[in-house]
Protein backbone atom coordinates (compact mmCIF):
# COMPACT_ATOMS: atom_id res chain seq x y z
CA UNK A 1 0.00 0.00 0.00
CA UNK A 2 2.79 2.42 0.80
CA UNK A 3 4.45 1.77 -2.74
CA UNK A 4 0.76 2.61 -4.27
CA UNK A 5 0.85 5.49 -2.54
CA UNK A 6 4.14 6.91 -3.10
CA UNK A 7 3.76 6.05 -6.63
CA UNK A 8 0.36 7.99 -6.78
CA UNK A 9 2.71 11.35 -4.92
CA UNK A 10 5.06 11.48 -7.84
CA UNK A 11 2.20 11.28 -10.77
CA UNK A 12 0.75 14.07 -9.25
CA UNK A 13 4.11 15.58 -8.55
CA UNK A 14 5.03 15.38 -12.43
CA UNK A 15 1.41 16.94 -13.26
CA UNK A 16 2.67 20.08 -11.90
CA UNK A 17 6.03 20.23 -13.11
CA UNK A 18 6.12 19.02 -16.61
CA UNK A 19 5.14 22.61 -17.83
CA UNK A 20 6.66 22.26 -21.10
CA UNK A 21 5.29 18.07 -20.92
CA UNK A 22 4.18 16.50 -24.17
CA UNK A 23 1.07 13.67 -23.82
CA UNK A 24 1.50 10.36 -24.30
CA UNK A 25 0.30 11.16 -28.09
CA UNK A 26 2.29 14.08 -28.55
CA UNK A 27 0.09 16.52 -27.80
CA UNK A 28 0.94 19.86 -26.05
CA UNK A 29 0.07 20.14 -22.09
CA UNK A 30 -0.42 22.69 -19.70
CA UNK A 31 0.00 22.56 -16.15
CA UNK A 32 -2.91 24.63 -13.94
CA UNK A 33 -3.51 24.20 -10.22
CA UNK A 34 -6.71 25.40 -8.46
CA UNK A 35 -6.26 26.14 -5.04
CA UNK A 36 -9.97 26.49 -2.97
CA UNK A 37 -9.23 28.56 0.55
CA UNK A 38 -12.70 29.22 2.20
CA UNK A 39 -13.29 31.75 4.52
CA UNK A 40 -16.25 30.98 7.12
CA UNK A 41 -15.99 34.05 9.06
CA UNK A 42 -16.26 36.29 5.87
CA UNK A 43 -18.65 33.44 4.36
CA UNK A 44 -16.59 33.26 0.91
CA UNK A 45 -14.15 31.16 -0.99
CA UNK A 46 -11.00 32.90 -1.99
CA UNK A 47 -9.68 30.69 -5.61
CA UNK A 48 -6.13 31.21 -7.17
CA UNK A 49 -5.26 29.43 -10.48
CA UNK A 50 -1.78 28.82 -11.53
CA UNK A 51 -0.67 28.42 -14.48
CA UNK A 52 2.74 26.59 -15.72
CA UNK A 53 3.65 27.19 -19.51
CA UNK A 54 7.12 27.34 -21.32
CA UNK A 55 5.48 27.87 -24.98
CA UNK A 56 2.06 29.92 -24.66
CA UNK A 57 -0.02 26.72 -24.94
CA UNK A 58 -3.16 28.81 -22.62
CA UNK A 59 -3.17 32.08 -24.89
CA UNK A 60 -6.47 33.37 -23.40
CA UNK A 61 -9.70 32.37 -20.70
CA UNK A 62 -12.93 33.80 -20.93
CA UNK A 63 -15.85 33.33 -18.18
CA UNK A 64 -18.82 35.04 -16.74
CA UNK A 65 -17.76 37.51 -13.93
CA UNK A 66 -21.06 36.21 -11.79
CA UNK A 67 -20.38 37.31 -8.34
CA UNK A 68 -16.90 36.74 -8.95
CA UNK A 69 -15.26 39.80 -6.82
CA UNK A 70 -11.18 41.23 -6.22
CA UNK A 71 -10.22 39.58 -9.71
CA UNK A 72 -6.34 40.20 -10.59
CA UNK A 73 -3.64 38.24 -11.74
CA UNK A 74 -0.37 38.42 -14.14
CA UNK A 75 -0.75 39.20 -17.88
CA UNK A 76 -3.78 40.89 -19.05
CA UNK A 77 -7.17 40.99 -16.79
CA UNK A 78 -9.81 42.93 -18.57
CA UNK A 79 -13.00 42.44 -16.73
CA UNK A 80 -15.88 44.07 -19.28
CA UNK A 81 -19.74 43.69 -18.77
CA UNK A 82 -19.89 41.21 -17.02
CA UNK A 83 -17.24 38.77 -18.64
CA UNK A 84 -13.62 38.25 -17.48
CA UNK A 85 -10.51 37.82 -20.03
CA UNK A 86 -7.86 36.82 -19.11
CA UNK A 87 -4.80 36.68 -21.02
CA UNK A 88 -1.66 34.86 -19.18
CA UNK A 89 1.92 35.39 -19.61
CA UNK A 90 3.57 33.34 -22.70
CA UNK A 91 5.14 31.24 -19.24
CA UNK A 92 2.49 31.11 -17.42
CA UNK A 93 1.09 33.43 -14.38
CA UNK A 94 -1.64 33.53 -11.99
CA UNK A 95 -4.95 34.82 -11.52
CA UNK A 96 -7.06 34.80 -8.26
CA UNK A 97 -10.27 36.37 -7.00
CA UNK A 98 -13.16 35.94 -4.44
CA UNK A 99 -16.70 34.89 -4.18
CA UNK A 100 -19.25 34.30 -1.95
CA UNK A 101 -20.61 31.08 -1.13
CA UNK A 102 -23.99 31.29 0.74
CA UNK A 103 -27.10 30.86 -1.83
CA UNK A 104 -30.38 31.23 -0.93
CA UNK A 105 -32.27 28.73 -3.22
CA UNK A 106 -35.71 29.12 -1.57
CA UNK A 107 -36.76 30.96 0.93
CA UNK A 108 -35.05 30.42 3.92
CA UNK A 109 -33.29 27.04 2.10
CA UNK A 110 -30.16 27.03 0.64
CA UNK A 111 -27.95 25.04 -2.37
CA UNK A 112 -24.80 26.39 -0.83
CA UNK A 113 -23.60 26.82 2.63
CA UNK A 114 -20.84 28.04 4.77
CA UNK A 115 -20.38 28.80 8.08
CA UNK A 116 -18.21 28.13 11.26
CA UNK A 117 -19.16 24.49 11.74
CA UNK A 118 -19.76 23.21 8.09
CA UNK A 119 -19.83 23.92 4.18
CA UNK A 120 -21.48 22.75 1.20
CA UNK A 121 -21.20 23.82 -2.33
CA UNK A 122 -20.65 22.80 -5.82
CA UNK A 123 -17.23 23.75 -6.94
CA UNK A 124 -18.85 25.30 -10.19
CA UNK A 125 -20.07 27.98 -7.48
CA UNK A 126 -16.39 28.90 -6.83
CA UNK A 127 -14.57 28.24 -10.22
CA UNK A 128 -17.14 29.81 -13.12
CA UNK A 129 -17.23 27.45 -16.20
CA UNK A 130 -14.49 29.02 -18.84
CA UNK A 131 -13.71 29.24 -22.40
CA UNK A 132 -10.08 28.86 -23.50
CA UNK A 133 -7.88 29.73 -26.51
CA UNK A 134 -4.98 27.59 -26.94
CA UNK A 135 -1.92 26.02 -29.42
CA UNK A 136 -3.24 23.68 -31.66
CA UNK A 137 -3.93 20.55 -29.57
CA UNK A 138 -3.07 21.81 -26.46
CA UNK A 139 -4.43 20.30 -23.31
CA UNK A 140 -4.81 21.01 -19.67
CA UNK A 141 -3.42 18.82 -16.82
CA UNK A 142 -5.30 20.16 -14.06
CA UNK A 143 -4.88 19.70 -10.06
CA UNK A 144 -7.36 20.52 -7.59
CA UNK A 145 -6.52 21.93 -3.67
CA UNK A 146 -8.91 22.89 -1.27
CA UNK A 147 -7.64 24.29 1.89
CA UNK A 148 -10.12 24.06 4.84
CA UNK A 149 -9.74 25.34 8.35
CA UNK A 150 -7.79 23.69 10.84
CA UNK A 151 -9.96 20.43 11.91
CA UNK A 152 -12.00 20.01 9.13
CA UNK A 153 -12.09 17.56 6.45
CA UNK A 154 -12.65 18.07 2.68
CA UNK A 155 -14.75 15.31 0.14
CA UNK A 156 -15.32 16.25 -3.27
CA UNK A 157 -15.86 13.81 -5.91
CA UNK A 158 -12.32 13.31 -7.22
CA UNK A 159 -9.65 10.71 -5.19
CA UNK A 160 -6.99 13.09 -3.82
CA UNK A 161 -4.18 13.36 -0.66
CA UNK A 162 -2.86 16.22 0.98
CA UNK A 163 -1.18 17.55 -2.08
CA UNK A 164 -4.31 17.63 -4.17
CA UNK A 165 -6.35 15.62 -6.60
CA UNK A 166 -5.97 15.51 -10.27
CA UNK A 167 -8.92 16.69 -12.40
CA UNK A 168 -9.93 14.55 -15.68
CA UNK A 169 -12.93 15.55 -18.25
CA UNK A 170 -12.56 12.63 -20.24
CA UNK A 171 -13.16 14.04 -23.95
CA UNK A 172 -12.52 17.88 -23.34
CA UNK A 173 -8.80 19.19 -23.54
CA UNK A 174 -9.83 21.35 -20.55
CA UNK A 175 -10.30 19.90 -17.32
CA UNK A 176 -11.93 21.97 -15.03
CA UNK A 177 -13.16 21.58 -11.18
CA UNK A 178 -17.38 20.49 -11.04
CA UNK A 179 -19.32 18.58 -8.83
CA UNK A 180 -20.78 18.52 -4.86
CA UNK A 181 -18.05 18.75 -1.79
CA UNK A 182 -18.51 19.03 1.83
CA UNK A 183 -16.13 20.19 4.46
CA UNK A 184 -16.47 20.22 8.00
CA UNK A 185 -16.38 17.43 10.75
CA UNK A 186 -17.70 14.88 8.63
CA UNK A 187 -19.12 11.37 8.88
CA UNK A 188 -18.22 9.50 5.47
CA UNK A 189 -18.58 5.91 4.77
CA UNK A 190 -16.85 4.37 1.79
CA UNK A 191 -17.79 1.38 -0.37
CA UNK A 192 -17.02 -0.33 -3.50
CA UNK A 193 -20.29 -1.46 -5.23
CA UNK A 194 -20.18 -3.42 -8.62
CA UNK A 195 -17.36 -1.71 -9.66
CA UNK A 196 -18.20 1.76 -8.78
CA UNK A 197 -16.14 3.60 -5.74
CA UNK A 198 -18.91 4.88 -3.08
CA UNK A 199 -18.09 7.91 -0.94
CA UNK A 200 -21.17 9.11 0.95
CA UNK A 201 -20.22 11.89 3.41
CA UNK A 202 -22.14 14.61 5.43
CA UNK A 203 -21.62 16.70 8.90
CA UNK A 204 -21.73 14.86 11.91
CA UNK A 205 -23.76 17.13 13.35
CA UNK A 206 -26.57 16.68 10.37
CA UNK A 207 -28.94 13.38 10.71
CA UNK A 208 -26.92 12.00 7.36
CA UNK A 209 -28.47 8.30 6.63
CA UNK A 210 -25.06 7.15 5.34
CA UNK A 211 -25.70 3.12 6.08
CA UNK A 212 -29.25 3.53 4.25
CA UNK A 213 -27.92 4.78 1.44
CA UNK A 214 -25.70 2.30 1.03
CA UNK A 215 -27.74 -0.46 1.35
CA UNK A 216 -29.56 0.98 -1.42
CA UNK A 217 -27.17 2.36 -3.58
CA UNK A 218 -25.53 -2.42 -2.72
CA UNK A 219 -28.86 -3.62 -4.06
CA UNK A 220 -29.40 -1.56 -7.24
CA UNK A 221 -26.39 -0.24 -8.31
CA UNK A 222 -25.43 -3.77 -9.64
CA UNK A 223 -28.31 -3.37 -12.08
CA UNK A 224 -27.26 0.45 -12.80
CA UNK A 225 -24.06 -1.07 -14.45
CA UNK A 226 -25.57 -3.67 -16.27
CA UNK A 227 -27.11 -0.71 -18.07
CA UNK A 228 -23.84 0.50 -19.12
CA UNK A 229 -20.82 -0.03 -21.08
CA UNK A 230 -18.90 -0.31 -18.11
CA UNK A 231 -19.28 0.90 -14.20
CA UNK A 232 -19.47 4.60 -13.12
CA UNK A 233 -15.92 4.61 -11.56
CA UNK A 234 -17.01 6.85 -8.85
CA UNK A 235 -19.86 8.09 -7.09
CA UNK A 236 -19.53 11.06 -4.35
CA UNK A 237 -23.26 11.41 -2.39
CA UNK A 238 -23.36 14.56 -0.37
CA UNK A 239 -26.41 15.27 2.30
CA UNK A 240 -27.22 17.49 5.07
CA UNK A 241 -30.13 18.93 6.90
CA UNK A 242 -31.18 22.24 7.34
CA UNK A 243 -30.37 24.61 6.58
CA UNK A 244 -30.39 23.22 2.80
CA UNK A 245 -32.50 22.77 0.28
CA UNK A 246 -35.23 20.07 0.88
CA UNK A 247 -34.24 18.37 -2.68
CA UNK A 248 -31.64 16.59 -4.78
CA UNK A 249 -29.55 17.69 -7.46
CA UNK A 250 -26.71 15.59 -9.39
CA UNK A 251 -24.10 16.96 -10.98
CA UNK A 252 -20.60 15.37 -12.59
CA UNK A 253 -19.59 11.89 -10.72
CA UNK A 254 -21.27 13.48 -7.47
CA UNK A 255 -25.35 14.14 -6.15
CA UNK A 256 -26.22 16.06 -3.32
CA UNK A 257 -29.66 14.73 -1.27
CA UNK A 258 -31.42 16.45 1.82
CA UNK A 259 -30.65 14.27 4.82
CA UNK A 260 -34.61 13.91 5.58
CA UNK A 261 -35.45 12.83 1.80
CA UNK A 262 -36.46 8.85 2.10
CA UNK A 263 -34.56 6.30 0.44
CA UNK A 264 -38.16 5.30 -1.23
CA UNK A 265 -40.80 7.49 -0.94
CA UNK A 266 -44.62 6.23 -0.45
CA UNK A 267 -45.64 6.50 -3.99
CA UNK A 268 -42.24 3.60 -5.15
CA UNK A 269 -40.21 6.49 -6.41
CA UNK A 270 -36.22 6.99 -5.36
CA UNK A 271 -35.03 10.82 -5.81
CA UNK A 272 -31.65 9.61 -4.37
CA UNK A 273 -31.77 6.96 -7.22
CA UNK A 274 -33.28 9.62 -9.68
CA UNK A 275 -29.68 11.50 -8.96
CA UNK A 276 -27.88 8.15 -9.97
CA UNK A 277 -28.96 7.55 -12.92
CA UNK A 278 -28.45 11.68 -13.57
CA UNK A 279 -24.71 10.71 -13.02
CA UNK A 280 -24.45 7.77 -14.24
CA UNK A 281 -26.56 8.73 -17.68
CA UNK A 282 -24.31 12.08 -18.38
CA UNK A 283 -27.18 13.50 -20.53
CA UNK A 284 -28.03 17.01 -20.93
CA UNK A 285 -31.01 17.72 -23.27
CA UNK A 286 -31.66 20.59 -25.72
CA UNK A 287 -33.53 23.58 -25.15
CA UNK A 288 -37.18 21.99 -24.73
CA UNK A 289 -36.55 18.54 -24.62
CA UNK A 290 -35.95 18.26 -20.46
CA UNK A 291 -38.36 15.84 -20.47
CA UNK A 292 -36.73 13.09 -22.27
CA UNK A 293 -33.72 13.39 -19.71
CA UNK A 294 -35.94 13.82 -16.75
CA UNK A 295 -38.05 11.04 -17.82
CA UNK A 296 -35.28 8.62 -18.55
CA UNK A 297 -34.09 9.47 -15.33
CA UNK A 298 -37.47 8.69 -13.36
CA UNK A 299 -38.30 5.67 -15.28
CA UNK A 300 -34.91 3.67 -14.91
CA UNK A 301 -34.91 4.35 -11.17
CA UNK A 302 -37.75 3.08 -11.10
CA UNK A 303 -36.86 -0.13 -13.06
CA UNK A 304 -33.91 -0.44 -10.91
CA UNK A 305 -35.74 -0.91 -7.60
CA UNK A 306 -37.75 -3.55 -9.42
CA UNK A 307 -34.91 -5.38 -10.90
CA UNK A 308 -33.25 -5.51 -8.34
CA UNK A 309 -36.45 -6.89 -6.00
CA UNK A 310 -35.93 -4.14 -3.59
CA UNK A 311 -39.43 -3.41 -4.53
CA UNK A 312 -41.91 -6.07 -5.58
CA UNK A 313 -43.77 -6.27 -9.03
CA UNK A 314 -46.91 -5.59 -7.38
CA UNK A 315 -45.10 -2.07 -5.77
CA UNK A 316 -43.87 -1.48 -8.86
CA UNK A 317 -47.38 -1.68 -10.95
CA UNK A 318 -48.83 0.87 -7.97
CA UNK A 319 -45.62 3.40 -8.72
CA UNK A 320 -46.95 3.60 -12.04
CA UNK A 321 -50.38 4.15 -11.09
CA UNK A 322 -49.38 6.43 -9.38
CA UNK A 323 -47.15 8.09 -11.98
CA UNK A 324 -50.46 7.65 -14.49
CA UNK A 325 -52.59 9.84 -12.01
CA UNK A 326 -50.15 12.30 -11.66
CA UNK A 327 -49.16 12.45 -15.49
CA UNK A 328 -52.64 13.71 -16.35
CA UNK A 329 -51.96 17.04 -14.76
CA UNK A 330 -49.30 17.85 -17.50
CA UNK A 331 -50.55 19.44 -20.69
CA UNK A 332 -48.02 19.10 -22.69
CA UNK A 333 -44.02 17.30 -22.81
CA UNK A 334 -41.82 19.97 -24.37
CA UNK A 335 -41.38 23.37 -23.34
CA UNK A 336 -39.29 24.62 -20.51
CA UNK A 337 -38.05 22.78 -17.61
CA UNK A 338 -39.87 19.78 -16.69
CA UNK A 339 -42.37 19.70 -13.98
CA UNK A 340 -43.09 16.78 -11.73
CA UNK A 341 -46.07 15.72 -13.53
CA UNK A 342 -44.38 16.32 -16.95
CA UNK A 343 -41.63 13.92 -15.95
CA UNK A 344 -44.38 11.20 -15.11
CA UNK A 345 -46.17 12.07 -18.70
CA UNK A 346 -42.83 10.82 -19.93
CA UNK A 347 -41.90 7.64 -17.53
CA UNK A 348 -45.63 6.94 -19.53
CA UNK A 349 -44.18 7.38 -22.89
CA UNK A 350 -41.02 5.30 -22.35
CA UNK A 351 -43.32 2.86 -20.61
CA UNK A 352 -45.07 2.41 -23.74
CA UNK A 353 -41.94 2.52 -26.30
CA UNK A 354 -39.81 -0.28 -23.86
CA UNK A 355 -43.57 -2.33 -24.39
CA UNK A 356 -44.04 -2.20 -28.08
CA UNK A 357 -40.09 -2.84 -28.45
CA UNK A 358 -39.58 -5.89 -26.35
CA UNK A 359 -43.20 -6.87 -28.13
CA UNK A 360 -42.17 -6.44 -31.96
CA UNK A 361 -38.91 -7.66 -31.88
CA UNK A 362 -35.52 -9.71 -30.97
CA UNK A 363 -34.34 -6.28 -28.81
CA UNK A 364 -34.20 -5.21 -25.46
CA UNK A 365 -36.07 -2.74 -25.15
CA UNK A 366 -35.76 0.56 -23.86
CA UNK A 367 -32.31 -0.36 -22.55
CA UNK A 368 -30.74 -0.59 -26.31
CA UNK A 369 -32.17 2.78 -27.06
CA UNK A 370 -30.59 3.83 -23.78
CA UNK A 371 -27.41 2.96 -25.23
CA UNK A 372 -27.66 4.89 -28.06
CA UNK A 373 -28.19 8.01 -26.27
CA UNK A 374 -25.57 7.67 -22.86
CA UNK A 375 -23.51 10.93 -22.50
CA UNK A 376 -25.49 13.10 -25.35
CA UNK A 377 -25.08 16.18 -24.29
CA UNK A 378 -27.72 17.78 -26.66
CA UNK A 379 -30.52 15.15 -26.35
CA UNK A 380 -33.45 16.25 -28.12
CA UNK A 381 -36.54 14.63 -30.37
CA UNK A 382 -34.48 13.90 -33.37
CA UNK A 383 -31.69 12.13 -30.99
CA UNK A 384 -34.73 9.79 -29.23
CA UNK A 385 -36.09 8.96 -33.32
CA UNK A 386 -32.74 8.25 -34.64
CA UNK A 387 -32.20 5.73 -31.39
CA UNK A 388 -35.15 3.93 -31.37
CA UNK A 389 -34.89 3.46 -35.19
CA UNK A 390 -31.46 2.25 -35.36
CA UNK A 391 -33.02 -0.23 -32.57
CA UNK A 392 -36.46 -1.48 -33.95
CA UNK A 393 -36.56 0.56 -37.65
CA UNK A 394 -38.62 3.67 -38.51
CA UNK A 395 -41.67 2.11 -37.87
CA UNK A 396 -40.88 2.24 -34.22
CA UNK A 397 -40.13 5.99 -34.30
CA UNK A 398 -43.35 6.56 -35.24
CA UNK A 399 -44.47 6.15 -31.49
CA UNK A 400 -42.29 9.57 -31.20
CA UNK A 401 -44.30 11.19 -34.21
CA UNK A 402 -45.40 15.16 -32.55
CA UNK A 403 -49.07 14.17 -32.38
CA UNK A 404 -48.73 11.24 -29.82
CA UNK A 405 -46.07 13.73 -27.76
CA UNK A 406 -48.00 16.89 -26.77
CA UNK A 407 -46.41 20.60 -27.63
CA UNK A 408 -43.63 19.28 -29.22
CA UNK A 409 -45.36 20.39 -32.42
CA UNK A 410 -44.09 23.80 -31.51
CA UNK A 411 -40.86 22.76 -31.02
CA UNK A 412 -39.36 21.08 -34.08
Amino acid sequence: MTGVFSRALVALALLWFCGTCLSDNGERVYDISYRVTVDPRAGVANVRLNLRQDDDYLREMRFDQGLLEAINGDGDVVVDDGQVTWSPPANGGRLSWRVPVLHERDSGEYDAWLDDDWGLFRLEDVIPRAATRTQKSAQSNTVLKVQAPAGWSVVTPYAGNDKGSSVTRPGRRFSQPTGWLVMGELGVRRERIAGTRVVIAGPTSQDVRRMDMLALLNWTLPELSALLPEPLPRLTVISAGEPMWRGALSAPNSLYIHAERPMISGNGTSSLLHEVLHVALSMDSAPGYDWIVEGLAEYYSLELLRRSGTITPKRYQHALKDLAQWSAKSDELCGGASTGATTARAVMVFRDIDAALRAGGDNNGLDDVLGQLLGNEDLDLDALRTAVSTVAGDEAATRLDDGSLPGCERND
